[in-house]
């Protein structure tokens, strides 16, 4: 299993982190198999979305802004409920194809790790499960 250490730069924000990932895959040896990604934090998030288009993160966190408003009267006395909420409607892992070595993304994917929190100091799991092909 490979850690990928992250800060998070405001208190919400989707940040594109295929590209570690990738490397845990790569450094893993497995030619096919699955990874998983697993965000260990209930304030934030794993997801798969668009990267060529910055706007549609930035439509993404509008949405759940309007969908669960921080000012929503929660009872939870910490002031972060909405973060809560909104880690669990995205969920906190993802399961991704490995082929010939490489992660599987269709051509505009990208692996975003949601912050509903921050700043923070944040951890993402990823963990490569699989073999080397027969031959």
């Amino acid at each position: 299993m490979k850690t990928i250490a992250l800060r998070t730069p405001r208190r919400e924000a989707l940040l594109d982190i295929t590209a570690e990932v990738e490397r845990a895959v790569g450094e893993s040896g497995v030619q096919e198999g699955l990874c998983l990604v697993s965000c260990p934090h209930t304030t934030a998030a794993v997801t798969v979305n668009e990267n060529a288009d910055p706007d549609v993160a930035a439509d993404v966190l509008a949405m759940l802004a309007r969908l669960v408003p921080k000012s929503a009267g929660f009872r939870h006395a910490e002031g972060n409920s909405d973060a809560h909420v909104k880690s669990s409607l995205l969920g906190c892992s993802c399961a991704l194809p490995v082929s010939e070595g490489r992660l599987v993304l269709g051509r505009w994917q990208a692996v975003f790790f949601c912050e509903f929190d921050g700043p923070r100091s944040r951890q993402v799991m990823v963990q490569v499960l699989g073999g080397a092909p027969r031959g």
